[in-house]
């Protein structure tokens, strides 16, 4: 019998306990004495006495703390959002989570005294937490049932290659932010599956990375060639961890998952050869979607050949980058291959005799040679206040990402007037437009005259492949609605994707530049040279 002194009033899941005759009252007083002197709660000292098995113990505490008591071996651990919770917060509290509805995450826990581990997972998170009680014997499997499941998924993922795990990929930005525990929850699985998304995006000659969580499943796609193709989908209890990789690899805060982020990471092929990504992570309904951009500076050497001029195309663009000053603009939506047309150009202007500078948001492709800035708003270094600071840098050719105010028109159309080649770009539909853009923007008529030498649009189109094309017959009706001219339809023979190993539904991407002629007409073109498909111009044309 405890003495007076150190004896306890027992309350709580102690009493009831003795009251279910499942400890006697000194056997309980003597167990919180130790819980105490463990820093323990009183069920944990319990559990760990093995005073009474852990069913009889489970029922007792969920009777006194009011929560469901459930049988895990009934739970398709499959199908857990394991992937929501690091693992090392899953050792440290033996918690497991079931499912998540919304913006809760329903957790299994053994200990309903632990609140610390509901306050930790929900910090982690950024979900509500419910707790739900399970045995801690049970609990115990079920967390490894669970993680046999996700291992075995993993392997079914990134199959059998070796080395994925040893591929060099760094950030370009050592200021990042991470949690205790956090990183725990990226295994090797996780990095060998994120490494062979990346190897294979490159393969495919992808542009971007799609990663998006949606509630019952997740989905992987490539843009390849202009267009979007679903290339894997992986349990969705899996997209927690696949975005913290990629955010550790583009050193991001991966605690931080209510706000937009953005960062960069670089993956090294080679001693020679290294591919940039450029970073977007963004918090949907169900978790963070990451937008992946492969910024391969390879493609600033594509070559004048392989843009797709016609032959008087190529004259007038040889012709207005030869010029020592003058504007040059590039125009068509968002991926339309506008920052490549306008570094090939820098990269046949890139001599050692010229200083070359770049403004752009973000820099995309990285260049020796070429002194190039990433404008930072927060800093005050816009498009606008980088173009004066170029002027005070003895440039001989001047790259602006984009033209999107008169301050930045402005100050380009005067560098172009005052002995600077202008190189930049505009988000309009076709090359007139962009006249109508300058005015409205307030640049004077005459300064536009003077300074404007040449205006391009452009679209990709995803070019034939020329081994499993063949030949298609289109009724002559349909050709002429199409915009060609009946002199032109004599003897066409025209061509359609088929699709074989060696392509992407039978395509291959090309640049299609349009000069003084019309987008569709430029289309047309290379629909008679059997380079594209007349359905490919029509997509692309539409406008």
């Amino acid at each position: 019998m405890a003495t007076p002194s150190t004896a306890f009033q027992l309350s709580g899941l102690a009493l009831r306990l003795v009251r279910a005759d499942l400890l006697s009252r000194d056997n309980a007083d003597k167990l919180q004495q130790t819980a105490i002197q463990k820093s323990r709660s009183f069920f944990t000292q319990v559990a760990h006495s093995k005073t009474i098995p852990t069913d009889q113990l489970s029922w007792a505490a969920s009777e006194e703390f009011g929560l469901p008591l459930l049988d895990i071996s009934a739970i398709d651990l499959e199908q857990a959002p394991v992937g929501l919770v690091a693992d090392g917060l899953i050792e440290k509290h033996n918690v497991l989570p079931l499912y998540k509805r919304g913006t809760k995450i329903f957790l299994a826990i053994s200990d309903p005294t632990d609140r610390r581990a509901l306050e930790d997972v929900k910090f982690h998170t950024g979900l509500g937490v419910e707790p739900i009680l399970v045995d801690q014997d049970q609990l115990s499997v079920a967390i490894e049932r669970a993680r046999e499941a996700n291992d075995s998924t993993y392997s079914d993922l990134v199959g059998d290659e070796e080395g994925l795990e040893d591929i060099d990929i760094s950030s370009e930005d050592e200021d990042s932010k991470t949690e205790e525990g956090i990183v725990e929850q990226i295994d090797t699985p996780i990095v060998r599956f994120v490494n062979k998304m990346l190897l294979d995006a490159i393969k495919k000659n992808a542009s971007d990375i799609h990663i998006e969580p949606y509630e019952k499943k997740l989905r992987v796609r490539f843009r390849v060639d202009g267009v979007l193709h679903e290339l894997a989908s992986p349990p969705v209890n899996l997209s927690a961890r696949i975005a913290a990789r990629v955010k550790i690899l583009s050193r991001l805060d991966i605690a931080e998952r209510r706000v937009p982020q953005d960062g960069r990471m670089k993956l090294r092929l080679s001693r020679n050869r290294s591919i940039d990504f450029r970073v977007s992570t963004l918090p949907t309904l169900y978790g963070e979607k990451a937008v992946i951009r492969i910024l391969d500076a390879s493609g600033a050497k594509l070559g004048l050949e392989n843009l797709g001029f016609e032959s008087f195309q190529k004259d007038y663009y040889l012709e207005a980058i030869k010029r020592p000053y003058g504007m040059i603009l590039v125009t068509g939506p968002t991926g339309s291959g506008k920052t490549v047309t306008l570094y090939t150009a820098l990269d046949m202007l890139n001599k050692p005799e010229r200083n070359i500078c770049t403004v752009e948001d973000p820099v995309e492709i990285n260049v020796a040679g070429i002194n190039q800035v990433n404008i930072n708003e927060r800093a005050n270094l816009t498009f606008a206040s980088a173009l004066r600071s170029f002027l005070r840098q003895d440039p001989d050719v001047i790259m602006v990402g984009e033209i999107r105010d008169l301050e930045t028109a402005d100050i380009a159309v005067k560098a172009s007037q005052t002995g600077h080649l202008v190189l930049s770009t505009l988000h309009t539909n076709d090359a007139p437009s962009t006249l109508t853009r300058l005015l409205n923007m307030g640049v004077a008529p005459f300064n536009i005259a003077s300074a404007v030498h040449l205006i391009m649009a452009q679209r990709l189109t995803r070019r034939l492949c020329d081994t499993c094309k063949q030949p298609l017959e289109i009724p002559e009706k349909a050709l002429l609605a199409s915009g060609f001219e009946e002199s032109e339809i004599d003897d066409l023979q025209m061509y359609g994707p088929v699709g074989c190993d060696g392509c992407t539904e039978g395509y291959r991407d090309m640049a299609k530049m349009e000069g003084v002629v019309g987008l569709r007409h430029a289309g047309l073109l290379k629909v008679q040279q059997g380079v594209t498909s007349l359905e490919e111009v029509e997509r692309v044309t539409n406008l």
